[in-house]
């Protein structure tokens, strides 16, 4: 490992507060003025380092630049993001991690991307990706539970990554069922699994996770449409959240409730966080526009509508999309 990684590693693992630059050569075992030229080729790379007389250095807290090293610093798993892969540029995440996994890579490997020109959503939907505005990762998994229990992946996910946001920034986080995260009435994340199932149909050879977070401002950055439904959570928070640890917070929340996703005991929290229950809505369901009212979300994690004729149904993501409440 070179002066400049371990130095990032070690202004990561101070938790925000400064070193000396003589604690910083001892540790290194390199002159102050080693330590000096580090911190200066490190900002060149587009990593943000504060500086103080008599303080020493500290990586500021509005720090924007992507790093497995950084993120690492914050993980508590034993197996998501053992490795973490990071492009400038990707065409999607989900796309590269797809085609690991087909080749056989493991899994709790994770891609990351600090801007997608292809990003994927839902149904072939383009998810807007903007350089350095966003968190766009995928998770590969080879779970070892039966498709039933596969099935419930996404919104695990969903509830996951909703408690990380709200974690480091302290707001709120709803979820539109099934796959939408929402901050003040708006979407400032989406979730995107794509599967492979085993020979006999009965198993999951791998799953690969999608998740885009809107982190950083998104003015500018989307279309005048798309703000009108998408925020970001700078946005709506006034907080530029570092993306590395929100990254690893991810990781963190993903790995604790995929673990114990069998026991379906987040589905209490997913209910809880839920939008669409208590509404009318509309929902395009196998290619039909329907109205009904969405009265709550089952053990399956499947939405539970009542039709305008009194009919009770339960509406899995593979039949129903585009579900809107009615103002």
């Amino acid at each position: 490992m070179n002066v400049k990684e371990t130095l990032l590693g070690t202004l990561a693992e101070s938790g925000g507060e400064y070193i000396s630059g003589a604690m910083l050569a001892e540790k290194l075992g390199v002159s102050r003025n080693a330590v000096w030229k580090a911190v200066k080729s490190l900002e060149t790379e587009g990593y943000s380092i504060e500086a103080v007389t008599s303080k020493g250095y500290r990586l500021s807290a509005e720090n924007n630049r992507l790093s497995e090293k950084l993120i690492q610093a914050y993980l508590k798993t034993e197996n998501f993001g053992k490795q973490i892969i990071i492009y400038d540029e990707i065409n999607s995440t989900n796309t590269c991690a797809k085609e690991m996994a087909s080749s056989g890579i493991s899994d709790g490997i994770v891609i990351v991307a600090d801007m997608q020109n292809s990003g994927k959503g839902r149904l072939g939907r383009n998810f807007v990706s903007p350089k350095g505005k966003g968190l766009y990762m995928s998770v590969i998994m080879r779970p070892d539970f039966d498709i039933k229990t596969a099935s419930l992946i996404t919104s695990a996910t969903a509830c996951a990554v909703a408690g990380a946001v709200e974690n480091l920034c302290g707001h709120d986080v709803k979820i539109k069922w099934v796959n939408d995260l929402y901050m003040n009435g708006r979407k400032i994340c989406g979730i995107l699994t794509e599967a492979s199932l085993g020979m006999e149909m009965r198993s999951l050879d791998y799953a690969v996770v999608g998740i885009g977070i809107n982190v950083r401002s998104a003015e500018g950055s989307f279309s005048r449409d798309l703000r009108v439904s998408a925020t970001s959570i700078e946005d709506e928070t006034g907080l530029k959240i570092d993306r590395n640890r929100l990254c690893a917070e991810v990781l963190n929340s993903l790995e604790k409730y995929i673990s114990g996703i069998e026991n379906r005991t987040y589905i209490r929290e997913y209910r809880n966080r839920e939008i669409l229950t208590g509404n009318t809505i509309t929902a395009n369901v196998n290619g039909n526009t329907i109205i009904a009212f969405a009265e709550g979300i089952d053990d399956n994690a499947n939405l539970i509508i009542k039709l305008p004729d009194g009919t009770i149904r339960h509406l899995n993501s593979g039949e129903a999309n585009l579900c809107r409440v009615i103002d």
